[in-house]
């Protein structure tokens, strides 16, 4: 039990230095001046954001520590703002409004006093009278002030509501000047809007807010929640009696209710029945669209099938002095004489020869060829392999930064060939939107791994329009002799034949496995491999070259586990390194970190790697070098785009290959141990590879080609 409201101590005061702040759960210990004391006071306590200057109150108790003497342990704090003109200097000194440092922010409190923030907000033209700011700075200021005095407004509203400082951040960059109407209309857009807030959380903010347990609208969201979290692992369906069972045991209710509910939410079409299965929406009209649009494109010859394929193989040959094996020849033959083409298979097939000869034969015959892939690493890959320009869908789309493409059915790409590289990467959506886009006489060859993991959302798109045979397809399994050299190349092909790969650990091998029994051993043996082995032996950069591939984000061998140990050995905490903590990570000067989202604005895009070039602090900058000698500057709110990146998930590396991969394996990812993970992460590695864990998990991963059955509908729709 906490301590009666009426019997707390209230104080007030200053923020004068602050000792600890966590942004993700708002914990804070900070230095005040208060009138109960001419001595600063310790006060501990929670507070979404915390700027030094700003004025407070507090309820709490008074504590003795034996360490650190009297505190005040505050059960709520108060912002306020700044009430003398040292406080509001202090303020305007951390940083926290756009175009004020430290010099500013002394010339503008000499200038006005403690009336400063009343002269930005209501009368901003008499900022010009202080030395050195003119329009453009009055206006960047007027509007950072207006824009951060509302974001912390809202954060207290949502704080107050349950969710956590950097939860509100999030929400506010979502929503903007909406987020407390939007919260007060519908809490459960929080689960589909904001990464951690799970449905849990916003049915504990609708119950603040009076909602009922019998709710329809509280019964309609769980039923949509559950669809939304299929979709989220892939799935475009999913059986109604499942859908039931899962929605009754999130909601503890009756599943008569949930059974009535449904089928309101059928008869007002917000969500879909299919016999057994149902959809939400964007997915049904998504499967439906890919399903149209390659029915009639299949239905279509081809516009150059009088191209004789025969000839125009034999003159690349000759002229590019090269000999195509029969299974390269016969698919680079079909796809010359179908409107839709689908070329899969594994590592060291002839993929590339086999795209460059279709790609010359058709630009010699004038077909106009447009290239692409799912993200910026593997365009870029298809660009250097094939010495043409590449981009990403979205980019070749016209991604809007609100959401949507600028390209579609009313304003088409242009083009005769698109090709799609990394096919078994496009989820349900992407394709429904590409297709959308397509001339009405385009012809499409995909290029992929059917035997890669599946795309990150939902659908199987590449496997089911190859079991609805109504593409046809060129499946390769040959290896050509280069790289039947490869280790790399025979374990890979191995593993997805479900057999343990060879392993020699010679010294001229390009594929070693190391056997370690215990967590922190493999860790060790990481850091060994990253620092000393792999860099004296092949000559590799630590940070650049070498990449750590992992199964999952949690536990010891996760991400978050992993990047924390591994940026202590290999960028450990200097005096003269900068840093920053935002989110509940630290970013150094040097750091290997991840793009974990598309920004427009910026042209980096989801999954670009690179390192951090420089940290300013006053204002606060982070410069982040990409490949292609790309500099993007981030501002410290937007640093929930970043993560470090000397471990991601096999899933986040796929459609990119690195010159040398380390891949931790322990029963404790049992979870997630399957032969379609391990051989993707084997295939991204060019030069070495190298596997450090347990056989058993080994085994286990090569043994289970049972990944995660998707609910989809797409095969049948194209089979009918």
């Amino acid at each position: 039990m906490g301590p009666n409201q009426a019997d707390l101590s209230e104080i007030e005061g200053a923020v004068h230095a602050i000792t600890f702040h966590n942004d993700e759960n708002g914990y804070s210990i900070f230095q005040a001046q208060t009138s109960e004391s001419i001595n600063a006071t310790t006060v501990l306590g929670v507070l979404p954001a915390i700027t030094i200057g700003e004025s407070f109150k507090a309820k709490g108790e008074w504590h003795d520590n034996p360490k650190f003497g009297k505190q005040f342990k505050a059960t709520h704090i108060y912002p306020q703002p700044p009430q003398t003109a040292k406080a509001v200097e202090q303020f305007l000194s951390s940083g926290l409004i756009d175009g004020i440092g430290k010099l500013y922010a002394k010339r503008i409190v000499a200038k006005f006093g403690k009336e400063t923030l009343d002269i930005i907000e209501n009368h901003s033209q008499k900022l010009e009278q202080v030395e050195g700011i003119g329009k453009k700075r009055r206006l960047e200021i007027k509007n950072s002030w207006i824009q951060k005095k509302a974001v912390r407004e809202i954060m207290l509203f949502l704080h107050g509501h349950g969710l956590s400082p950097s939860q509100a951040n999030r929400l506010y960059k979502e929503y903007g000047d909406r987020a407390t109407h939007i919260l007060r209309q519908n809490p459960y857009q929080l689960v589909a809007d904001l990464p951690g807030v799970g449905f849990k959380t916003a049915d504990d903010i609708a119950r603040k807010m009076g909602q009922a347990d019998n709710s329809p609208k509280r019964v309609a969201a769980g039923l949509h929640h559950i669809v939304e979290v299929a979709a989220g692992k892939g799935h475009c369906c999913l059986p109604q009696e499942r859908l039931i069972s899962e929605t009754t045991a999130i909601l503890q209710t009756e599943p008569e209710l949930v059974q009535t509910t449904l089928a309101e939410l059928l008869r007002d079409e917000q969500l879909v029945a299919e016999g057994e299965m149902i959809y939400g929406l964007d997915c049904y009209r998504a499967e439906c669209q890919v399903a149209d649009i390659l029915r009639s494109m299949c239905d279509q010859p081809a516009r150059h099938a009088d191209l004789d394929a025969e000839k125009a193989i034999a003159h690349f040959q000759e002229k590019n002095q090269i000999q195509l094996g029969n299974e390269q020849a016969q698919a680079v033959a079909g796809a010359l004489r179908h409107r839709s083409y689908i070329i899969t298979g594994g590592p060291g097939v002839g993929k590339t020869t086999i795209l460059n000869a279709i790609l010359q034969i058709l630009t010699s015959a004038t077909v106009r060829t447009v290239l692409c892939a799912p993200t910026g690493r593997a365009a870029k890959r298809l660009s250097d392999s094939t010495g043409r320009e590449a981009s990403t869908i979205h980019r070749l789309l016209e991604f809007q930064p609100g959401g949507g493409f600028a390209k579609n059915r009313t304003a088409r790409l242009e083009g005769d060939l698109f090709v799609v590289d990394e096919a078994s990467m496009i989820d349900i959506h992407l394709m429904a939107s590409f297709l959308d886009a397509l001339p009405d006489k385009a012809h499409i060859i995909l290029v992929g791994d059917v035997d890669q993991l599946p795309s990150v959302g939902p659908g199987t798109v590449l496997r089911d329009l190859i079991e609805s045979a109504a593409i046809p397809v060129a499946r390769l399994t040959e290896i050509y002799r280069q790289a039947a050299t490869s280790l790399i190349v025979g374990a890979a092909h191995q593993i997805n034949a479900g057999n343990m790969p060879t392993v020699e650990n010679a010294a001229d091998s390009d594929f070693f496995f190391f056997e370690r029994q215990s967590g922190q051993s493999i860790i060790d043996t990481l850091q060994t491999l990253i620092q000393q082995r792999i860099p004296q032996k092949f000559g590799l950069h630590p940070r650049d070259d070498i990449q750590v591939l992992t199964p999952m984000n949690r536990n010891t061998l996760g991400t978050k586990s992993l990047n924390e140990q591994l940026q202590a050995a290999t960028n450990p905490e200097d005096s003269f390194k900068p840093q920053i903590e935002r989110y509940g990570r630290i970013y150094r000067t040097g750091d290997k970190v991840i793009q974990t989202k598309n920004n427009y604005d910026n042209e980096v895009f989801n999954g670009d790697i690179g390192h951090i070039a420089e940290i300013t602090p006053d204002p606060a900058k982070v410069i982040v070098h990409f490949e292609g000698n790309r500099e993007v500057s981030y501002d410290p709110n937007e640093l929930d785009e970043l993560q470090l990146a000397y471990a991601i998930t096999i899933h986040k590396s796929q459609g990119s290959e690195f010159p040398a991969v380390i891949v931790p394996l322990a029963s404790e990812q049992y979870i997630l141990l399957q032969r379609n993970l391990i051989y993707t992460a084997i295939t991204r590695g060019k030069k070495l590879v190298i596997l450090v864990g347990e056989k058993r998990a080994l085994s286990t991963a090569v043994n289970n080609a049972d990944s995660l059955k998707r609910w989809t509908g797409l095969s049948g729709r194209l089979s009918d």
